[in-house]
Order: structure tokens, then C-alpha cells, then sequence
């Protein structure tokens, strides 16, 4: 009789604990039905389309850049950290980090994201270093280089890229990036000399203002050749009186307009 009377216990016990669950089941089905639902906060809203791109980033740094020469482990840091996709017209955002250069507007391009980091890398860059660059366009590589050294001076001549690389720039707190609407054949020679000075449009000769703005030892990057036909991305340094330059590959680049289309003279 006493196991009998404990068989019966244990099972009255197990009846108790069910019915329990299942009321607090029905508390809860009723409290989510009477309250409303707080809203996700904003981060959590914004999380999958961040991620999206973070993914995307990612496999471009693996396939696109590590896959080739891209062995740099500051500029493939910075590669996979600065946002293409805020640089590039929301029109083309679905293509940011495909393997291909974009229009930003005024016949201008965002370079594929190959080139960026070849060039880039080329500069050698240090984390005290002031870089000019000429061709600010959206303003993606200056982020770039911004994430790379102390310093950077971009110069656009067209001014309606100026004005919205740099309240881009400053949105997306690049503070240490100073952007100038003017003529990059003659450079910024009022913050020369620097450390490194790339050009991102192609001139039909090196300008000798960059020249005499690059720092001893300093290094250039720049396309040349004219629009519309072959042109060569020169590495370019300085040692003393001596410039000494290295053909890297075959580019495809805007042309780099101003004064130098006048034979070189400010007008």
C-alpha cells in the first residue's frame, strides 16, 4: 500500500508541475498580447545591412586583393575597414565592392578596389607620414591613405566633388583629411614637402610641382599617358637630385585636367 500510495504522489506531482507550465505559457501568451512590443533599438535595426556589407568587405579583401599582390597587412586592414559602399551613389551600392571601377558623377570614377590597394601599398606608408593626394572624387582613397598616416591633403579640381567628399570625409570622422578645391597639377605646396604623393587621373607627363613637393625619399604613384589610350602606373622616388622611376603595370585612368593643359601655366 505504501508504494502504491507513492506511485500515486509522484504522479499527482507531475500533474501539478504541468499544469503549472502550462498556465505560466498562457501568462506569457497574455502578457505579449495585452502590452505592446518595444521597438529594437537602432543598432539592432541597422545590424543586417552592416553585417551585409562587413561580409562583403571581407570577401573582397580575400579574393580580390589577398587572391593577387595585396600583401600588406596595414592596407588590407584598412581596405576591410573603411566603407566603399558610403563613397559610392546609391544607384551602384549593390556593385561597391565588385571588381570594377564606378562612376561617381561629373566624368569621374571610383577606381576598382584592386588599384586603391596597389597603389596604396606602393606608398609604403607610415603612421607619421603627410600624404598629398591629387583626385580627391569621392573621396575613398583619401579615407584610405587617412586610416594609413598622420596627415592627408587631397586636392579636386571639380568643385562639387570637393564639397561633397569632404562632408562625407567629416561624417564619417576622417578628421585628420583636408580637402582643397583646386588645379592638382600644381599641388599644395603651402603644406609640402611630403612624405608620399599619389595621383589618381592621369597626366600626359609627370608634373614637376609634385616633383618638387615630394620629400627626400619620398615616394609617387602616379598614371600616365594620355586619354583614352595606354597609360603606365609609375612608381616614382626620390634620393637627393636623383629621380628614379619603375613601370608597374598597364592602367586605365581619367585624365588629370588644369593648368598643365596650357603648357604647364597658371591662368
Amino acid at each position: 500500500m505504501a508504494r502504491q500510495g507513492f506511485r500515486w504522489s509522484a504522479r499527482r506531482l507531475i500533474g501539478v508541475l504541468a499544469a503549472a507550465c502550462l498556465a505560466i505559457a498562457a501568462l506569457i501568451w497574455l502578457i505579449g498580447r495585452v502590452c505592446p512590443r518595444t521597438a529594437p533599438p537602432a543598432e539592432t535595426t541597422a545590424g543586417p545591412a552592416a553585417d551585409h556589407y562587413a561580409e562583403e568587405r571581407a570577401n573582397m579583401v580575400k579574393f580580390q586583393l589577398m587572391g593577387r599582390d595585396i600583401t600588406d597587412k596595414d592596407v588590407l586592414a584598412a581596405m576591410e575597414r573603411v566603407p566603399r559602399h558610403e563613397f559610392v551613389p546609391e544607384e551602384y551600392r549593390s556593385q561597391a565592392y565588385a571588381d570594377h571601377p564606378l562612376p561617381i558623377g561629373y566624368g569621374q570614377t571610383i577606381s576598382q578596389p584592386y588599384i586603391v590597394a596597389l597603389m596604396t601599398q606602393l606608398l609604403e606608408l607610415r603612421p607619421t607620414d603627410k600624404v598629398l593626394e591629387i583626385g580627391t572624387g569621392s573621396g575613398y582613397q583619401a579615407a584610405i591613405l587617412a586610416e594609413l598616416c598622420k596627415e592627408v591633403y587631397t586636392v579636386e579640381i571639380i568643385k562639387e566633388l570637393a564639397e561633397q567628399a569632404e562632408k562625407r570625409l567629416k561624417r564619417l570622422g576622417y578628421t585628420n583629411v583636408h580637402v582643397k578645391h583646386g588645379d592638382g597639377y600644381y599641388g599644395w605646396e603651402e603644406h609640402a614637402p611630403f612624405d608620399a604623393i599619389i595621383v589618381t587621373a592621369a597626366p600626359d607627363h609627370i608634373p614637376p610641382p609634385l616633383i618638387a613637393q615630394l620629400k627626400d625619399g619620398g615616394r609617387m604613384v602616379i598614371p600616365v599617358g594620355p586619354p583614352g589610350g595606354y597609360q603606365t602606373l609609375w612608381l616614382v622616388k626620390k634620393e637627393g637630385e636623383k629621380i628614379i622611376t619603375r613601370n608597374i603595370t598597364g592602367v586605365i585612368f581619367v585624365p588629370l585636367t588644369g593648368g598643365h593643359e596650357m603648357g604647364g601655366r597658371e591662368q
